[in-house]
């Protein structure tokens, strides 16, 4: 236990804060003496020049005099400094001997009152206790005790009242779980507050609350977040104590709420900074999150001292409900009334994928007499910054607005959410008579447009019937008919049902006459197109009269082509084969071409970026005007999706005949395979969003100073990439036969998407503020430069080539061609 009756680090503390103060006050001299010792005439008459010396004459007396007054103040810092060294010295040397008379001291007190004279308080022991109160004369508080489940905690106890710090307040208890359909799940407990200080002594700490308890079954509503405790009171000097942090909400089908972070204890009424606001707690995650809790407020500063800076708000978590929001941040405590700047304003909190908007960023606090504003806080997603606190009364400059929040997509995918747009800067704050005026902060930028994304369906359209066959090559036929029935092609999709596949074609086994093998049914368009049906084969009975008789195979069916985002073209059926075993003729059929692929997928839009905040106006006598945030920039496009590949040709089919063997007569003396299809094209990259406004600047003082410029406005954001063109499909084998047969034609890449166009700079700047009697106006922000067009995609890579047939002189297929690139995108 101390026995001093005055801190010495606090003297030297205090010391260190003076000289600060004659510093600035220095600068400030320093400012002024050039632009009011040495005007300027108005105009060439004498007037003028009588009232310019006037001006001089004064400005040159409050230097003298401000000289005089820097050197007192110096040397009473140099006197406050000795004597926290000899304070520290004397303590040391005291310690040891006085604590045989401290116990007789007590001992008479605490049997009339129950409470020493000077000693600490007990920290708590029991859930949920307060901690104990110090000595009547010094000491320091005891911790209050964390609470059980659900519990408060308790509050620290309060310092000695000449000198000792406040105790700390106990957490709160968690939550109680709940496993019952329909269930809550429990609220968290308090956090204690922290116990005030001595004459000499800081506040205590706020205790954090607790979480919110889960629920794991249907219809459970988790418990909210505890509430955060306050930090405890300063006396006459000290720290505020910092608030407690709020408790996360438990987790469920519906989320609990966050806890609000308890605001920061006052500083000491002579002198000592503000406490720190504690951070609001998260929002508890399910279908319906719960939303986050506030930042704390910070503690203001009482003669001398900064206030305190507020707590950050809470992040919200993934949600359904489009009603979600994060915590706002809390606001900056005052700063001292003589001396002292404002505390910044706490950042808003963020929102995660599927959770609503941020909050807002908090405002900074007032400087009293001397001393800058506290700067505001950033906005969170989507939510507007802060805006920064006042000047002091006689001199220093505004705070700086904070930065908008960052905007979001629309999401219209199995849930829908819709857009966000980014927030607009904070605006500076204002100074009274000497110094400038805080700049706005920037707009919030353009959410990236999203990526171009090729679905998956798995919905398919009905399939094509097989045409009849007849004969088998156990029991051939030998009655008419002689010709397979055709398939069928498959049923019609759309962009999110497949295409159906085509029937088959019917095979003919006869035993008498020529046979001919149907043709394979056309795969159906859609989503994913359909796969051509196989021809039917055609063969002859050697044993039957079929002597010379002429074999026709039927063709295979053309896949078909695709018509959703990146879908795969149907491949191409394989052709029939064909056998005369009698001295006869035959003739294979012919592979189907493979279907196109889909365009693929464009890349999302980027977004426009936020306004920037308006500057803030400078002092009466003394200052600029603070300048204008710059207009945010805009989201870049997203990348557009691969084009679907195209689909392989079928093969050909096989022929054999007892004298000649070849294709189909309509295909020439080849059996063909069916040419690969053609990729799909690129998908077209995202166009990128337009720059923000800039936002006005701060008019200048009424007669030193200038106005503050205008925010530049946000430039254009890039255009999104184009997407790569689909692969071309793979050519078909081509048939066996006597006589060599073609290979297909392999499929031709597909083209490259177009690049996005480049977002349009912000076109208008914020205009320039006014000028003072002895000063210029702002200069107007410039318009935003215009954002660059994204790259074309890559044309798509052919398909392989078919192979030969297996009879001489058979040839592969003709080569594919790389698909082309696809266009810049225009430039914003």
């Amino acid at each position: 236990m101390s026995f001093l009756t005055v801190s010495a680090e606090l003297v030297s503390s205090a010391a260190a804060d003076l000289a600060g103060i004659g510093s600035s006050i220095d600068v400030a001299n320093f400012a002024a003496a050039v632009p009011t010792t040495a005007l300027a005439a108005a105009a060439g008459d004498e007037v003028s020049a009588a009232i310019a010396e006037l001006f001089g004459a004064h400005a040159q007396h409050y230097q003298d005099i401000g000289a005089q007054v820097a050197r007192l103040q110096r040397e009473f810092v140099a006197s406050l400094q000795t004597a926290g060294g000899v304070y520290a010295a004397a303590e040391a040397a005291a310690a040891s001997p006085l604590q045989p008379v401290l116990d007789a001291i007590n001992a008479p007190v605490i049997s009339l009152t129950g409470r020493a004279l000077i000693a600490d308080g007990a920290n708590a022991t029991t859930p949920g206790g307060n901690g104990g109160d110090a000595g009547w004369l010094w000491g320091n508080g005891g911790n209050g005790a964390a609470g059980a489940a659900g519990q408060s905690g308790g509050n620290g106890g309060a310092g000695g009242w000449l000198g000792g710090n406040g105790g700390n307040g106990g957490a709160g208890g968690n939550g109680t779980r709940s496993d019952v359909i329909g269930g809550r799940g429990g609220a968290g407990g308090m956090g204690g507050a922290g116990g005030s200080g001595g004459f000499w002594g800081n506040g205590g700490l706020g205790g954090d609350g607790g979480t919110g308890g889960p629920t794991t079954q249907l219809n459970g509503h988790a418990g909210a977040g505890g509430n955060a405790g306050a930090g405890g009171n300063a006396g006459y000097f000290g720290t505020g104590g910092n608030g407690g942090h709020g408790g996360a909400g438990g987790s469920g089908i519906t989320g609990g709420v966050g806890g609000n972070g308890g605001a920061g204890g006052t500083g000491g009424s002579w002198y000592g900074n503000g406490g720190t606001g504690g951070a609001g707690g998260d929002g508890g995650g399910g279908f319906t999150a719960g939303n986050s809790g506030t930042g704390g407020n910070g503690g203001s500063a009482g003669l001398l001292g900064a206030g305190g800076n507020g707590g950050n708000g809470g992040t919200a978590s993934s949600s359904l409900s489009q009603n979600n929001t994060a915590g706002a941040g809390g606001n900056g405590g005052n700063g001292g009334q003589l001396y002292g700047d404002g505390g910044n304003g706490g950042n808003g909190g963020t929102a995660a994928l599927f959770a609503g908007h941020g909050g807002h960023g908090g405002t900074g606090g007032n400087a009293g007499t001397i001393g800058n504003g506290g700067n505001g806080g950033y906005g969170g997603t989507g939510a507007t910054g802060g805006n920064g606190g006042n000047a002091g009364q006689l001199f220093g400059n505004g705070g700086n607005g904070g930065q908008g929040g960052t905007g979001a997509p629309a999401i219209n995918d199995f849930i829908s959410f819709p857009e966000i747009t980014p927030g607009q800067g904070g605006n500076g704050g204002n100074s009274y008579l000497i110094g400038n005026g805080g700049n706005g902060g920037q707009g919030g930028t353009g959410y990236t447009g999203a990526d171009g994304i090729n679905p998956t369906v798995i919905t398919s359209a009905t399939n094509g019937n097989a045409g009849p066959s007849y004969g088998t090559p156990s029991n051939p036929t030998y009655q008419s008919p002689y010709t397979g029935g055709n398939g069928s092609g498959g049923q019609l999709g759309s962009a999110t049902v497949n295409g159906g596949n085509g029937g088959a074609g019917g095979s003919v086994y006869s035993g008498q006459n020529g046979p001919t093998g149907g043709n394979g049914g056309n795969g159906g368009n859609g989503a994913n197109g359909g796969v051509g049906g196989a021809g039917g084969n055609a063969n002859t009975d050697p044993n039957g009269s079929t002597f010379g008789a002429i074999a026709h195979a039927g063709k295979g069916g053309n896949g078909g082509d695709a018509l959703a985002a990146g879908g795969q073209g149907g491949d191409g059926g394989n052709g029939g084969s064909a056998t005369s075993n009698n001295g006869g003729l035959a003739y294979a059929g012919a592979g189907g071409k493979g279907g196109m692929g889909g365009v693929g997928a464009a890349g999302g839009n980027g977004g426009t970026g936020g306004t920037g905040g308006n500057g803030g106006n400078a002092g009466q006598l003394f200052g600029n005007g603070g300048g204008g945030g710059a207009g945010g920039t805009g989201g870049a496009g997203g990348l557009g999706a691969v084009g679907g590949v195209g689909g392989d040709g079928g093969g050909g089919g096989t022929a054999q005949g007892g004298f000649y063997s070849q294709g189909y007569p309509e295909n020439g003396s080849s059996i063909s395979g069916g040419n690969g299809g053609a990729g799909g094209i690129g998908g077209h990259g995202g166009n990128a969003g337009n720059g923000g406004a800039g936002g006005n600047g701060g008019n200048g003082a009424q007669f030193f100073g200038s106005g503050g410029n205008g925010g530049n406005a946000g430039a254009g954001g890039i255009g999104g990439l184009g997407g790569f063109g689909g692969a071309g499909g793979s050519g078909g084998q081509g048939g066996g036969a006597a006589i060599g047969s073609t290979g297909g034609a392999a499929g031709t890449g597909g083209q490259g998407g177009d690049g996005g166009d480049g977002g349009h700079g912000g076109l208008s700047g914020g205009a320039g503020g006014q000028g003072g009697m002895f000063g210029s106006a702002g200069n107007r922000g410039s318009a935003g430069q215009g954002g660059s067009g994204g790259s074309g995609g890559e044309g798509g890579g052919p398909g392989s080539q078919g192979a030969a047939g297996s009879g001489v002189g058979g040839t592969r297929g003709a080569e594919g061609s790389y698909g082309i690139a696809g266009d810049f995108g225009e430039a914003g």
